[in-house]
């Protein structure tokens, strides 16, 4: 006799889904499953849009028009997407090894913080380097507030998620003690503000708003995807983040990559930060960093820590936060630019998930049946019992000298 098992009811019967890993991984799955994020994302803002009386068409075209249309539209993109490039690879150096750097907003106060002391302190340098003094300590002002967190981590385990997350907050409040106290501008009425930087220390322009930070952002995601993939440190690095025991083994000095990680983390962040006060901003504020730093931690996660992948969506998000501050024209909030991000992330992620794993449906007894239901079992046989296996016979090897 035979039984008939349709797969989709076997989840009223008490099983579970789980997760397995598909024997066969579709190729180039983070690009696919980007490029399906933003699939997702661009239809589901259509619903969003409609529902709110908005016409998505227009105001897709005005998005586009406005981040990709011409040199000053693209020239906007660009500057953009230079600080999310940087604080995207700030996280994805600590990603490396298996850490998360929630802190890079932090961080690139941090740096800009610094970067402003210097150029109050050297004035008088010419530009040139004045420019190259403030990146300099841009990047010591980010290593300098990862430090705490990174000796914390190495040494004592502590979570750097917490302790970079939180001295966030301690930056934010730093700049604003600055703007109403040692560093107020004698010449602002109403407002408190911060003396803005030299002329001299503003980055030379490429086009447009597009200036040399371009090139500072990808020449550093080239060098640390060339250290990471062609240097023993990046061998030593990759392996310490995948198999910590395995790196041991080896000889590796987990707590000096773990220092060495975060540090370098802090102050590629620090560094966004003072490209951003020389090349955008004119003086250091609160707003300075205005969330590059945690929407670094979206792009480093969608381009599965690697510096190419963080170039691509660095470009892909400054495209949309222009094209979301250009609808405000239509009377649409802003704020569809910040929901788009979140649903290409979750897009994609989601893609990933369901690309390297398939539903397996476990029942009590420890039974598990695939979920795919492209492929389902229509015919099963009632199971028979098997009698038991008898062991085949060992002969003992003969002992030698045996009397």
């Amino acid at each position: 006799m035979i039984r008939i098992v349709w797969r989709p009811f076997q989840a009223l019967a008490g099983n579970r889904p789980v997760l397995a890993r598909r024997e066969n991984v579709v190729p180039a799955t983070q690009a696919v499953a980007f490029l399906l994020g933003i699939v997702v994302a661009l239809i589901l803002g259509v619903i969003l849009l409609w529902t709110s009386g908005h016409s998505p068409a227009e105001v897709y075209e005005r998005m586009f028009d406005s981040a990709f249309m011409g040199t000053d539209s693209l020239s906007r993109t660009l500057e953009r997407a230079t600080p999310l490039a940087l604080t995207g690879l700030s996280v994805a150096v600590a990603g490396s090894m298996g850490l998360w750097n929630i802190g890079a907003e932090g961080q690139m106060m941090a740096g800009a913080i610094v970067a402003t002391g210097v150029a109050m302190m050297a004035d008088g340098l010419s530009g040139p380097l004045l420019i190259a003094l403030m990146m300099v300590s841009g990047i010591v002002g980010g290593m300098v507030l990862m430090l705490g967190p990174a000796l914390a981590r190495s040494h004592l385990r502590v979570s750097e998620i917490i302790t970079t997350l939180m001295l966030v907050y301690v930056a934010i409040r730093v700049v604003e003690w600055l703007e109403t106290g040692p560093w107020k501008d004698p010449e602002s009425f109403g407002f408190a503000v911060i003396e803005p930087v030299p002329e001299q220390a503003a980055l030379p322009g490429l086009f447009g708003r597009a200036n040399i930070g371009v090139l500072i952002a990808l020449g550093l995601l080239l060098v640390f995807w060339l250290a990471v993939s062609r240097t023993a440190w990046g061998y030593e690095l990759r392996l310490a983040g995948s198999s910590p025991d395995t790196a041991r083994y080896a000889g590796v000095s987990l707590r000096r990559k773990v220092l060495t990680a975060l540090l370098l983390s802090g102050g590629i962040a620090g560094l966004a930060g003072a490209v951003q006060l020389t090349g955008s901003a004119v003086r250091l504020e609160s707003g300075l960093s205005n969330g590059y730093g945690f929407a670094g931690i979206i792009v480093a996660a969608l381009a599965l820590m690697r510096p190419s992948g963080v170039a691509v969506v660095a470009f892909v998000f400054g495209a949309v936060q222009v094209g979301g501050q250009s609808i405000q024209t239509l009377g649409v909030s802003s704020a569809i630019s910040d929901i788009l991000q979140a649903m290409i992330l979750f897009g994609a992620l989601v893609a990933v998930v369901f690309f390297n794993y398939r539903v397996r449906w476990t029942g009590p007894g420890g039974g598990s049946s695939s979920a795919d239901p492209a492929e389902p079992d229509p015919v099963e046989p009632d199971p028979v019992e098997p009698g038991p296996v008898e062991p085949d016979p060992v002969e003992p090897d003969p002992v030698e000298g045996a009397a």
